[in-house]
C-alpha cells in the first residue's frame, strides 16, 4: 500500500490565534510540508485544484512540478485535476511534462469538481458536469496513447492530426485515478477504462463509500480487466491527533468549528461518529484505519487531509511526526497481513513499465509465431 497526504490548499484564519496566511506564506508551507511528508517515510503527496477562495492551488502542476525538484522518493499526484474546466491537450501536456521532469514519481486524480461559478469562468456548464468528465477524459486518453489524433467532440474544437508533447515517458501514461464522493457514473468511468477508483472518504459515513467502491469494483470485474479484488481503489480521510484522546479533541475543536469545509455545521463529536474523521490518539487512528479494510477490501492507498482550516504549520508538521513515526508503520504491517496474493500493489511508473515491456515481448513472440 501507500500512504501519504492531500492538501486542499485552503487559506483560513487560525481560529486560535487570529492569523491569516498570505498565499505566499501558504504555498511555501505547502512545499515545505511536502517534503517533511518524504522525510518520514510517507509515500504520497497529491495537491488539490481550486480557482475560487479561500484556496489557494490554481496550478497543482506548477506546485508539483517544483516539488519533484525538491524530492527524491515522494510520488507527486493530485487531488483533484479537474477534467471538466481543463482543456485535455493541457492536461496532456502539463502532466507528460510533470512525468519527465519526476522521473515517473507522479499520477494524477482526475475529478469533475463540486464548485458551481468556476466553470462559467472557464466557459464551461456544471449541468454537463459528467458529460464533460466523460468525454473530456476519453480525449486524455487518446492523447497520451496515440502518436497523431483526429477527433471531435461536443466541448471542444476538433483535432486533425495532433501530436501533444512531450510524449509520455518511456511509453507509459502517467496512472489515472478517478476521483469521486458520489457520482457511480464516474466510479463507472474508472470500471470501463481499468483505472484507479479514489474514494475521498470525508464527509459521508462508511456506508456510503462501501456503496461505491463495491460498485466500482463489479464494474471493473464486469468490463474484463481482473477480478473485484484487483480493484485499484485508494481512499481519503482525515485525522487529528495527540497522545491523548481528550488533548487532540480540545486542540481540534475550534479548527474543526470553523472549517470552510464544514465547520458551522454538525458538531465534531456526530461528525466523527457519522464520518471517517478521527480525532484522538494514534492508536485510535490506527485502529480505525485498519476497519476500512472490512467494508471496502484490500486496497491500494491511503492519504489524510492534515493541513487544512488554519492549522498552524508546526502543528501540521507534529501532525506528520506522528504519522510517519507511530501510525504509517503499524498500517503497513498489519495492512500487509492476509492480503489475498491476487489484490495488486499500488501502481507506479517503474511497474507499469515493466508490465509494458511484458507485453511488447509477448505480443512479439506471438506474431512471430
Amino acid at each position: 500500500m501507500q500512504f501519504g497526504i492531500f492538501s486542499v490548499g485552503d487559506i483560513t484564519t487560525d481560529p486560535t490565534t487570529g492569523h491569516t496566511p498570505t498565499d505566499a506564506s501558504r504555498i511555501k508551507d505547502i512545499v515545505t510540508i511536502a517534503q517533511h511528508a518524504e522525510a518520514v517515510g510517507l509515500d504520497v503527496f497529491a495537491m488539490g485544484e481550486h480557482h475560487n477562495p479561500p484556496f489557494f492551488p490554481s496550478s497543482p502542476v506548477a506546485i508539483n512540478s517544483w516539488l519533484a525538484a525538491k524530492t527524491e522518493k515522494l510520488i507527486l499526484s493530485t487531488a483533484t485535476t479537474l477534467i471538466t474546466t481543463n482543456d485535455p491537450v493541457r492536461l496532456a501536456e502539463d502532466y507528460a511534462m510533470l512525468q519527465h521532469l519526476s522521473d515517473g514519481r507522479m499520477d494524477l486524480t482526475l475529478g469533475r469538481g463540486n464548485t458551481g461559478p468556476v466553470y462559467p469562468w472557464f466557459g464551461e456548464d456544471i449541468r454537463q458536469g459528467i458529460p464533460l468528465a466523460l468525454e473530456k477524459y476519453a480525449l486524455l486518453r487518446r492523447l497520451w496513447r496515440e502518436d497523431f489524433v483526429d477527433w471531435s467532440g461536443q466541448f471542444r474544437t476538433p483535432l486533425q492530426g495532433f501530436q501533444s508533447t512531450p510524449r509520455p515517458l518511456d511509453g507509459v501514461a502517467p496512472f489515472v485515478w478517478h476521483g469521486s464522493i458520489r457520482s457511480p457514473e464516474i466510479a463507472e468511468q474508472a470500471a470501463y477504462y481499468g483505472d484507479g477508483f479514489f474514494a475521498n472518504h470525508i464527509f459521508w459515513p462508511g456506508s456510503h463509500t462501501a456503496k461505491m467502491v463495491n460498485f466500482y469494483r463489479q464494474r471493473f470485474e464486469h468490463h474484463g480487466h481482473g477480478t473485484a479484488a484487483q480493484a485499484i481503489v485508494g481512499l481519503g480521510g482525515q485525522v487529528f491527533m495527540r497522545k491523548n484522546s481528550q488533548d487532540a479533541v480540545t486542540e481540534f475543536r475550534p479548527y474543526f468549528d470553523n472549517a470552510p469545509v464544514y465547520g458551522h455545521g454538525p458538531s465534531l463529536e456526530e461528525f466523527t461518529s457519522q464520518t471517517p474523521l478521527t480525532v484522538g490518539s494514534p492508536q485510535e487512528v490506527i485502529d480505525r484505519t485498519l476497519g476500512f479494510r472490512d467494508y471496502v477490501g484490500d486496497y491500494q492507498r491511503q492519504l489524510w487531509l492534515m493541513d487544512h482550516a488554519g492549522l498552524p504549520l508546526k502543528t501540521v508538521l507534529e501532525q506528520l511526526d506522528i504519522l510517519g513515526g507511530e501510525v504509517v508503520p503499524v498500517l503497513r504491517e498489519e495492512f500487509a497481513k492476509n492480503r489475498p496474493a491476487e489484490v495488486p500493489d499500488a501502481p507506479t511508473h517503474d511497474a507499469r513499465k515493466a508490465e509494458a515491456a511484458v507485453q511488447a515481448a509477448a505480443e512479439k513472440a506471438e506474431v512471430a509465431s
